[in-house]
């Protein structure tokens, strides 16, 4: 499975990111996609994932501003981020889980930045 995201930039805080990430190869194999992050100088965290039948989880500190959303048409995800604050600045990475895995993910996109200034 390869993956390739898109959108991030840099944004002012309160500001808005859509971020993209579209899935290719051994589609049907995918049970899971989400979005990590990575601020500088930490550990890689959750943002969202979202199953193969829409049901999305959130971190707590992403919940009622972020939004993950899955095209399975387009073999796509899609992660809205509303409300930006500077402390979401970080590498977001794209990543998928396979059926019969059923705890981290199997495989990972390279990462997109997202900046947000105060």
């Amino acid at each position: 499975v390869q993956l390739q995201a898109s959108g991030g930039g840099l944004v002012q805080a309160g500001g808005s990111l859509r971020l993209s990430c579209a899935a290719s190869g051994n589609i049907a194999s995918i049970k899971v996609m989400g979005w990590y992050r990575q601020a500088p100088g930490e550990q890689r965290e959750l943002v969202a994932t979202i199953t193969s039948g829409g049901s999305p989880t959130y971190a707590d500190s992403m919940k009622g501003r972020f939004t993950i959303s899955r095209d399975n048409a387009k073999n796509t995800i899609s992660l809205q981020m509303d409300s930006l604050k500077p402390e979401d600045t970080a590498v977001y990475y794209c990543a998928v889980r396979r059926w019969g895995s059923f705890s981290g993910m199997d495989y990972w996109g390279k990462g997109t930045q997202v900046t947000v200034s105060s």
